[in-house]
C-alpha cells in the first residue's frame, strides 16, 4: 500500500531547548551584581538597576525571556498529530487498517458502535482513508463512503464518537452545451467533459428519449452543472440544476427542484415530473439488433418464430437496470433464455431480462427493486449469437412492444410549492436557453455565477 505522512505540528527537541534556556537565565543572573556595581559608579543620574524592584529590564533580558516563554509554550509535552493517508487495497479490512492500534476484541467493539452509522464490513477497495495518531495513540479515522459522504471515527474519553459527515468540495456552476454528431458520449467528450455527464444527462431524460433509437445528428444538449474540486483538483460533478435536450426538433427541459419533504426530483417547465412508471430502455447506451415481431427468423434455431421482445446489444458486463419499481418473481437459468430475471411491477405489468452473464449480488426471488437499480449484466447465456439483453414486457399477461408503450408521469410539483418552482424555472431558463443555435464548433462551456 502506498501511503504518505504529513506533519501538522513540527516536533522540537524539548529537553535540549529547555536546558539551553535555563543556562541563559543562569548566565544573566550571574552578571546582575556586576551590572549593579557599574550602575552605582555612574551615579544617581544613570538608569536604575534591573535588579531593583520596579526597574525596567534590559532589552537582552526581555528578548531572552520572551523567547523562552514561546519555546516553553510550544513544548507543552503534547505529541504532534500525524496523518496517514491512503487508499484501501484489495483484501484490506478494518482489522488490517486499525490492527496496529487495537486488539481484535477492541475492533469488534468498535464495529458494534459503528453498525448503526456505517457497517465497517462494507469498507471497499479503492476508497480513500486517513488515520490520525498522536504519538503512538490512535486519534481518529476517516473513510470515504462515497463521493459525497465520509465516515468519521474519533477517540473519546469513553469509547468513540462515530458520525457520517459530508465531503467538502469547492463548487462552481457551469453551462455546458454540445451538438450530436454521432452519439451522446462523443458529443459530451467534444465539449471537454467526462462520460459521467453523458450518463447523468441520459438519466434525466430516460423516460422521454431513447438514447439508442431516437437521437439524430444535429440534436443539441445544454446542461447547468455543478463542478467540484478538492485541493485544486477536479473531483467530478455535483448536482445538475437544469438540462435541455432538443431531439428531432422536440424540446425537452428538466429542472431540479426540492419539495417540502426535502426530496429533489426533476420536473419539466410546467411542473410535471420527468419520472414515469417505466424507463424507456434497461440499458443506458446500446443498439437494437432485433425488434418486437410476431414472426422472425431465429438465428440459432433457423426457423421463423415470434420474437416477443427487443434485443439490445452491448459489451459483456454492461449493467442492466430495472425499468420500474417492483418485485422479482423469477431469478433462474434455462437453456433458451440463459440467466434471466422477471419483475412484477403492479397488477398489470411485468418485465423480463434474458441472456445475462450474471445477476447483481444480493438479489433473489422476492427481492424488491427500484427503478434504475442494476439487476444484472449483459451476457450471452442461453440461445444467443452475441452479448445482448432481450427485454420483454407483458401487460395483463399479454406480450406487448415496450418501445411503443406510453405511461403517465409521476406526481408533479405540489400546489403549495408552485410559486417557488416558477421562480426557479424563470431564473434558470434565461441561462439555459442562451445561444441555442450554436454550432458544434461554437458550443463551448460558459461559466455562470453559482446558484
Amino acid at each position: 500500500m502506498t501511503n504518505y505522512y504529513r506533519m501538522t505540528i513540527k516536533k522540537r527537541s524539548k529537553r535540549k531547548t529547555i536546558v539551553l534556556v535555563m543556562i541563559c537565565f543562569m548566565g544573566i543572573l550571574s552578571l546582575m551584581p556586576m551590572l549593579d556595581r557599574d550602575d552605582r559608579r555612574e551615579g544617581a543620574s544613570g538608569p536604575r538597576a534591573a535588579s531593583e524592584p520596579g526597574a525596567a529590564k534590559d532589552e537582552f533580558t526581555e528578548a531572552t525571556e520572551q523567547a523562552g516563554n514561546e519555546i516553553l509554550a510550544g513544548d507543552s509535552g503534547v505529541d504532534a498529530l500525524l496523518f496517514k493517508e491512503g487508499v484501501v487495497q484489495k483484501g484490506d479490512t478494518v482489522m488490517t487498517l486499525l490492527g496496529d492500534f487495537f486488539s481484535p476484541a477492541e475492533i469488534i467493539s468498535l464495529a458494534r458502535e459503528c453498525e448503526e452509522i456505517f457497517s465497517l464490513s462494507r469498507i471497499c477497495a479503492g476508497h480513500a482513508f486517513a488515520i490520525t495518531t498522536q504519538g503512538d495513540d490512535f486519534h481518529g479515522f476517516e473513510y470515504e463512503i462515497s463521493a459525497a459522504e465520509k465516515l468519521r471515527i474519533l477517540k473519546a474519553e469513553e469509547g468513540f464518537q462515530v458520525e457520517r459527515a459530508p465531503i467538502e468540495y469547492d463548487v462552481r456552476t457551469e453551462r455546458v452545451s454540445g451538438v450530436i454528431t454521432s452519439n451522446l458520449y462523443a458529443a459530451v467528450d467534444a465539449a471537454g467533459e467526462s462520460p459521467e455527464l453523458a450518463v447523468r444527462l441520459a438519466e434525466i431524460f430516460a423516460w422521454d428519449i431513447d438514447f439508442i433509437r431516437d437521437i439524430r445528428e444535429g440534436d443539441t444538449f445544454t446542461v447547468l452543472a455543478e463542478k467540484r474540486s478538492r485541493d485544486g483538483q477536479p473531483a467530478g460533478y455535483g448536482r445538475i440544476l437544469a438540462a435541455m435536450f432538443i431531439n428531432q426538433g422536440q424540446v425537452y427541459k428538466g429542472f431540479l427542484f426540492e419539495t417540502a419533504e426535502g426530496q429533489a426530483h426533476f420536473y419539466d417547465e410546467n411542473g410535471r415530473s420527468m419520472r414515469k412508471a417505466f424507463l424507456k430502455t434497461p440499458l443506458d447506451f446500446a443498439r437494437i439488433t432485433s425488434g418486437f415481431s410476431r414472426k422472425r427468423f431465429h438465428p440459432v434455431l433457423g426457423v421463423n418464430r415470434p420474437h416477443l421482445g427487443t434485443d439490445y446489444a452491448a459489451p459483456t458486463g454492461t449493467p442492466i437496470k430495472s425499468v420500474g419499481d417492483g418485485v422479482i418473481t423469477v431469478l433462474t437459468r434455462n437453456n433458451a433464455s440463459g440467466n434471466y430475471i422477471t419483475i412484477r411491477h403492479n397488477n398489470s405489468y411485468e418485465t423480463s431480462y434474458l441472456h445475462m452473464s450474471r445477476f447483481a449480488s444480493g438479489l433473489k426471488r422476492g427481492s424488491r427493486v427500484r427503478q434504475g437499480q442494476v439487476i444484472g449484466y449483459v451476457g450471452q447465456t442461453g440461445w444467443a449469437t452475441g452479448p445482448h439483453v432481450c427485454f420483454r414486457m407483458k401487460k395483463n399477461g399479454q406480450h406487448i412492444n415496450p418501445v411503443k408503450l406510453k405511461t403517465p408521469p409521476a406526481e408533479g410539483v405540489p400546489q403549495d410549492r408552485r410559486e417557488a418552482f416558477t421562480g426557479l424555472v424563470s431564473h434558470l431558463t434565461t441561462t439555459l436557453e442562451q445561444d441555442t443555435s450554436q454550432t458544434a464548433e461554437a458550443a463551448q462551456r460558459q461559466a455562470v455565477p453559482a446558484l
